[in-house]
């Protein structure tokens, strides 16, 4: 009896080591024609991920239901994705992965079930979701099914919002209904040349527009990171994905209740740099570029830029301050004057508002002229998308600080996390000019009748502009009023910025009781 207990027992282990091995490699052709694209598989994808051997499956031998069109003659085991949980820098973290080999990828009911189930244990223990997206949309032969299934999905992504971060890797196709939960993500990637993310495809483009775009012109890496702004980061391989995706894991905590991970800071706080005192030119329309500014004023000069190719008038990313995790904003005078419009206002804007979700604090470098003036950014809703940013400054109640480095003109100088909106420390350079407008606007109306009577009208400009630039074009104005708390000498930002930081680790505010805030959407 023992004999045959045994033997039945180890039977029983070889059919599970065999099931294992069928669900792991069910389509070995399609496999190879994943690898021929330059792409892993799903499975090879959340090893590269994840930390060595951290990955615990589950759902392994979930199979379909399915029996139209003769469905049920094909039910590979886990169904087209992996689920599953495991570790980043040995912080848990749950993962999705859709499998391009099994059905290509297609959702159907049962795997929207898996990946549904592993988003609400995310929500359950407080741990970020990762998903990888490399899909051909909904499964067909599922029919109104699968687009419930998709409802399902969307539901969950709204639902974590802002509770726990979600990070959507896009790593193949990704079209129709599906694009939509990356869309409601934190952050998304996109892999150069093999992913691709749009609503309707280049056939359907065609029949109803007459438009003719490749699928990398409507949807790539690329379109996506500078035209749309729909993806945050592009990766030149999926190696590069994976492991850019585990940097910026770094950066952001595990649930809404906790703070980002401190790391131990290598960078001394007290270090004062001299090439800051000489960053702004002497011409106030002469260009520099802000990520100079942030990278001389961090730890170590790391700065993770998000949203790098899209809205480049404006710079934002993550960064560290005595081995604390920040979220940085600043204008950029490289590019279109740091001028703010419809499409910065909007980037920022999200930007803050998941720094405030997360509890990241917020370091803002102010370097502004003004809105983008134009009856193409009136007619787009400048006041509406300018005002999202405005909206977020002030919501943010996580530690604020801004460093005016140069130009605060107008209601730009509002927006960018003034005092006014409640931001805790505003520090100044003595080069800040702090006005209504730039002195040859300002002079240009306050002085019209006195200009156009004067004997030498601009002889008498230019000595009108030199008495404006002197009484407004200076920090010193608002200072007076307590808008700045203090002009700082370029090279002490660092240390003011650390000790303004320290002290607000205490930071208390709750805000007013509501369901929610209408924010200009």
């Amino acid at each position: 009896m023992r004999e045959d207990a045994a033997e039945t027992y180890e039977e029983k282990l070889a059919q599970l080591a065999e099931l294992r091995q069928a669900a792991a490699h069910s389509a070995p052709e399609a496999e190879e024609k994943q690898h021929a694209k330059g792409k892993y598989t799903a499975r090879e994808r959340v090893e590269k991920l994840l930390d060595p051997g951290s990955f615990q499956e589950l759902d392994t031998f979930v199979r379909h239901r399915t029996h139209e069109f003769e469905m049920q003659k094909n039910r590979p085991w886990g169904d087209a994705v992996v689920t599953g949980h495991g570790t980043i820098d040995e912080r848990r973290v749950c993962v999705f992965s859709q499998d391009f080999t099994v059905f290509g990828g297609s959702l159907g009911e049962v795997m929207a079930e898996k990946m549904c189930k592993i988003m609400d244990l995310a929500a359950k223990i407080g741990c970020p979701v990762i998903g990888i997206n490399d899909s051909g949309g909904a499964r067909i032969q599922e029919g109104v099914v699968s687009l419930g299934a998709y409802g399902d999905v969307f539901v969950r992504n709204v639902r974590c919002s802002g509770v726990i971060p979600q990070i959507s890797l896009i790593m193949g196709p990704c079209a129709g209904g599906a694009v939509y939960s990356p869309a409601i993500t934190d952050f998304i990637f996109m892999v150069k040349e093999t992913s691709h993310m749009f609503i309707t495809g280049p056939d359907v483009i065609k029949t109803v527009t007459g438009e003719e775009p490749t699928f990398e012109e409507l949807g790539g890496a690329m379109t996506h990171n500078t035209k749309s702004g729909v993806a945050h980061f592009a990766s030149d391989d999926e190696d590069a994905c994976l492991q850019d995706t585990r940097y910026l894991f770094s950066f952001l905590p595990s649930n809404n209740l906790q703070s980002p991970p401190r790391v131990q800071p290598t960078d001394d706080p007290l270090r004062m740099d001299a090439e800051l005192d000489t960053v702004v030119p002497d011409s106030p329309n002469k260009p520099y570029d802000m990520r100079d500014v942030i990278r001389l004023v961090v730890d170590d000069g790391e700065f993770l830029e998000v949203h790098e190719h899209h809205a480049t008038n404006i710079v934002c990313g993550f960064s560290r301050l005595d081995g604390f995790a920040i979220g940085v904003v600043g204008n950029q005078p490289a590019s279109m004057a740091g001028v703010l419009d419809i499409d910065a206002s909007a980037k920022a804007a999200r930007f803050v508002r998941t720094c405030d979700a997360f509890n990241v604090p917020l370091l803002t470098f102010t370097d502004v002229p003004g809105f983008l003036p134009g009856t193409a950014q009136e007619w787009g809703g400048i006041i509406r998308h300018g005002a999202k940013l405005l909206y977020a400054f002030t919501e943010a109640t996580v530690p604020k600080i801004t460093v005016i480095t140069r130009k605060a003109y107008g209601g730009a100088y509002d927006v960018m996390a003034s005092k006014h909106l409640l931001a805790d420390f505003n520090f100044a350079w003595p080069t800040a000019e702090v006005a209504v407008m730039g002195p040859e606007g300002a002079v240009n109306i306050i002085y019209r009748r006195d200009i156009a009577s004067s004997p030498t009208p601009d002889r008498r400009r230019d000595k009108l502009m030199v008495d404006y630039k002197a009484r407004f074009a200076n920090p010193y104005s608002a200072a007076e009023r307590g808008y700045i708390d203090d002009v700082i000498v370029p090279h002490e930002t660092r240390p003011k910025v650390i000790t303004a930081l320290r002290t607000l680790q205490t930071k208390r505010d709750p805000g007013p009781q509501r369901k929610h805030g209408n924010i200009p959407l």
